[in-house]
């Protein structure tokens, strides 16, 4: 009887997915219409707030008068605009009140970033992409018991503005903040503990909590639950999650790459029928999930109040400096080429420059992968390594050598007056390799493989020397992010970097970690 009322809850869930179902199949095939359509609705609303008028919206008929009316924007030139929002004005950027800013500060530096939220953004975009994500996995899973437990959700924390008119936080909290009534039935914890400030006391009091429930899926980034979860593994003595949650069944991760953590969750949930979902949900927008578990490329969705334009990356400064270079659209796009992402949104980003880089796999449907950001790439030599390369490479040597990384950052090593240059590679291993300078060896071997600048560089020696690798002490990084008040939310290492800021504090931290530990 009571897996009939759980059947019906899907069925429930399902029925009202039908029309949502038929929108995501349609755009598969044809996704053009639905980035006219966002278009056009983008304009009308942009031309009621002073951005519009200050930049001539009511002039725009096409995308060509978009292009040239306005240059593309990056967090600086929007912050004017955030700043007047943030202190109570109207109608600046979006046509409608801003009561929620996304705190983020990325990867690519300490500063902060608030993007702005609105009611549109978070019911056309985030909980759309959301519920759309959750409509393809249950027509991909019939028989999945999703509705037959909780959904864990390890959120940020969020706070009032200190001028009274907005909050900020982490994009978690803020969607866990704003979910309606219905969803607290399905998920855990209560809305109190999960938006708890405090990220090491609230994944105790979390651990704690859930133990003993019934959890189907969580979500989240991996190395935040990598956390969560093996503090719930180390307070219940069990050696598995499946142990203590027995229908476990989905993690829907994003915010960094899962590859490197795989190993670590296929020990922790020891279960051939776990599914795991990549989704792309950033503080400015829902843009894509994983929409095939046997194909890591994510399907863009252009349905929900974003309209998407792509700058082949290498000529990314030349259209920053203000050069005209072309900037395609969904029509327009190409396979196997890497692009740096401009969106416009029902946020009011305006030509805005995300900082990640794509490349398409596939189109009709539109499918990409993740290869990097715009501002995290070493390109010291000329060799222009992306996070793409770096992931896939230590991976394969992972493999090769039965070994499991936590974390790690990579950045470079100066050329001297005699000395080469080389990338020096921090590392964090969960389960380290028998030899350390064979993996070191294999990782650059596979580099060289994946990509052809690297290659170069390396060939002979010429311009650069093998790579560094050097093993950080456990919970180095921890430790690393705890100091830069970077626990929790979407908060993440940095990989790559051009320049030696954060590997030489790694490294001071780690003298002392060693230090410590004798």
């Amino acid at each position: 009887m009571k897996f009939h009322f759980v059947s019906i809850r899907s069925n429930i869930y399902s029925a009202f997915s039908t029309k949502l179902i038929k929108e995501i199949d349609e755009l598969r095939k044809n996704p053009f219409p639905y980035q006219v359509q966002t278009f056009e609705n983008l304009m009308t609303n942009g031309a009621q707030t002073f951005f519009g008028q200050e930049h001539s919206f009511h002039r725009v008929s096409k995308y060509r008068d978009y292009q040239n009316f306005i240059h593309i924007h990056q967090y600086e030139d929007l912050l004017p605009y955030i700043e007047r929002i943030r202190r109570g004005e109207s109608n600046v950027l979006w046509n409608q009140p801003i009561a929620w800013f996304a705190k983020s500060s990325g990867t690519s530096g300490t500063k902060s970033k608030f993007i702005p939220i609105s009611l549109d953004s978070l019911r056309q975009c985030h909980y759309k992409g959301m519920r759309s994500l959750m409509a393809v996995y249950l027509k991909n899973n019939p028989k999945s018991r999703l509705f037959n437990g909780k959904s864990l959700t390890l959120g940020g924390s969020c706070t009032i503005d200190q001028n009274g008119h907005t909050r900020y936080g982490d994009l978690s909290a803020i969607l866990l903040a704003n979910s309606p009534r219905i969803a607290e039935w399905f998920r855990t914890p209560p809305k109190s503990m999960a938006l708890h400030d405090h990220f090491e006391e609230k994944v105790i009091k979390i651990a704690k909590y859930v133990a003993n429930q019934d959890i189907t899926n969580f979500s989240g980034v991996p190395s935040w639950n990598l956390v969560l979860m093996r503090k719930i593994l180390a307070l219940t003595g069990k050696s598995n999650l499946l142990e203590l949650w027995p229908k476990l069944e989905l993690f829907m991760h994003g915010g960094i790459s899962f590859e490197p953590y795989r190993k670590q969750y296929n020990r922790l949930i020891p279960s051939p029928d776990m599914h795991y979902v990549n989704t792309y949900n950033a503080s400015e927008g829902f843009f894509a999930f994983q929409d095939d578990p046997q194909d890591p490329a994510l399907l863009l969705l252009p349905n929900v109040g974003i309209f998407y334009e792509f700058i082949p990356f290498k000529q990314l400064d030349q259209a920053i400096g203000g050069s005209f270079v072309h900037f395609d659209t969904m029509e327009s796009v190409q396979t196997g080429v890497d692009y740096a992402v401009v969106i416009s949104t029902n946020g009011g980003l305006w030509r805005y420059l995300i900082g990640d880089t794509i490349r398409f796999t596939s189109l009709l449907p539109h499918k990409f992968i993740i290869t990097g950001r715009t501002k995290l790439f070493i390109n010291v030599f000329g060799e222009e390594l992306m996070i793409d390369h770096a992931e896939k490479a230590l991976v394969s040597a992972c493999n090769q050598h039965r070994a499991s990384v936590s974390d790690y950052t990579v950045a470079p090593v100066f050329m001297g007056v005699e000395a080469k240059g080389a990338h020096e590679w921090l590392v964090e291993f969960e389960q380290p390799p028998a030899d350390l300078q064979a993996f070191a060896r294999d990782v650059d071997r596979m580099l060289c493989q994946l990509n052809s600048d690297y290659e170069a560089k390396r060939a002979h020696n010429a311009t650069m020397l093998p790579l560094k690798m050097q093993a950080l002490e456990k919970g180095c990084f921890f430790r690393w992010m705890q100091r830069n008040n970077k626990l929790g939310g979407q908060h993440k290492v940095p990989r790559l970097s051009g320049s030696r800021d954060y590997v030489e504090a790694l490294l001071a931290l780690n003298r002392q970690i060693k230090k410590i530990n004798g």
